[in-house]
């Protein structure tokens, strides 16, 4: 992959979708959930007409604030799978990420006061549509022993959800795959944030 990569959502869309595109503009994931699914169902394509499934994603269990996200690639060989921390995450967005039951990486929010004032700015009339050049969350991929590995920021635009992986360390292939699956899983949890 050629950092760093920009993940733009669709604007009008009714089911969430994401197009991944690196440093030379080339698509290299494109994102659809599936809708009204009583357990997550998200499948990443080659190509931005669907034709060329890569990954799939889903949920262990129904609709479930900590639920467990496993990955497979299109031959169901398993990858890895990400959670969300449960309570801990209502302030501060934490994601541990798993290869197999051990857990090797986790991704955390950077700063928790971004989404706090964004909310609030958000609700101001007029003020509130300018909230998006403004208040921009980070979040910080890293293991076990506190190395960050990757960064994943948003950046300052108006209607549009644009963002930007970088890395910060090496990785393994392996680590590259999960790490990328749980941003793009957290980022469709967490999209309703700033």
């Amino acid at each position: 992959m050629q950092y760093p990569l920009e993940l733009t959502f669709k604007l009008w869309a009714l089911a969430p979708q994401i197009s991944v595109a690196d440093s030379q503009g080339n698509l290299v994931f494109y994102v659809k959930q599936k809708l009204f699914k009583l357990k997550e169902a998200i499948t990443i394509f080659a190509d931005a007409e669907r034709t060329r499934p890569l990954y799939y994603i889903k949920a262990d269990r129904i609709i479930d604030f900590s639920a467990r996200y496993e990955f497979t690639d299109s031959n169901g060989t398993y990858i890895g799978a990400v959670k969300r921390r449960g309570l801990k995450s209502l302030w501060k967005a934490r994601y541990d990420i798993f290869d197999g039951e051990a857990t090797n990486l986790n991704i955390q929010e950077q700063n928790p006061w971004v989404k706090v004032a964004d909310a609030l700015f958000a609700e101001i009339p007029i003020l509130g549509l300018f909230t998006g050049y403004v208040f921009n969350p980070v979040y910080l991929v890293s293991r076990a022993d506190g190395t960050v590995v990757m960064r994943l920021e948003k950046i300052p635009t108006f209607l549009s959800r644009k963002f930007i992986i970088k890395t910060v360390d090496q990785i393994s292939d392996r680590e590259e795959q999960q790490i990328l699956l749980s941003l793009l899983m957290m980022l469709l949890l967490e999209r309703n944030r700033g």
